[in-house]
């Protein structure tokens, strides 16, 4: 058995999702953990105006009452020129895949949340996400360079690699971030669509799964 994780480092539900997950993970650390980058907006090209801005805003304030999690308003309203491509931050956390495997990849995903939503740095630059992810790996004993992760990032494999994660979501079926699968018996079954507790994470996969009380 194993939990597949479908979510977007810039999908702020998934940025309020993430401890809730990480909780999850520590009370079942037997329980694998896929990730799989969405792509909420990957490829976009427009700059992002004030009215976006103020949209999305609307968003984390809903998103911090639920979790708690704080948000950097005044670095991003104060961003200009931004141009909301979720492409380069799925490929960050697909480069650290690719360098380390899955095994505590959801802390570098967590990283290059809290760099975008709490630092407020440009996660749409290679050489920003490079220096969050090594400091993430290297929390985790992995040691890589800046200049190596950002090779790793830039190459087309990594690319390729990063829109077959976009396919494997739709062929996955998931419509919105964050989701939560159970792959079991050989099938996939969706346990969590959109924000949820850690406790009612782990009730709904005790329905499934019989993993908890």
């Amino acid at each position: 058995m194993k939990l597949i994780y479908v979510g977007d480092p810039m999908c702020s539900w998934c940025y309020g999702f993430g401890k809730e997950l990480s909780a999850l993970t520590a009370r079942l650390p037997d329980l694998d953990l896929e990730i799989v980058v969405g792509g909420i907006r990957a490829g976009a090209t427009d700059v992002l105006d004030a009215t976006g801005k103020r949209f999305r805003l609307q968003h984390w304030q809903r998103v911090e009452a639920l979790s708690g999690l704080p948000f950097n308003r005044q670095a991003f309203m104060a961003r200009e020129g931004f141009v909301y491509d979720t492409e380069p931050v799925c490929r960050a956390v697909v480069a650290a895949r690719r360098i380390a495997g899955e095994e505590g990849l959801l802390k570098v995903f967590r990283a290059l949340q809290n760099a975008f939503y709490v630092e407020g740095l440009d996660t749409t630059d290679g050489h920003v996400l490079s220096d969050v992810a090594v400091k993430a790996l290297d929390a985790m004993g992995v040691a890589v360079s800046a200049d190596e992760f950002y090779q790793t990032w830039a190459a087309a494999e990594t690319k390729d690699e990063t829109q077959q994660d976009f396919a494997r979501a739709r062929a996955l079926g998931v419509a919105s971030f964050p989701t939560v699968l159970l792959e079991t018996q050989g099938r996939i079954v969706t346990i969590q669509s959109g924000y949820a507790g850690v406790d009612e994470l782990e009730h709904r996969l005790s329905q499934f799964a019989g993993l908890a009380a």
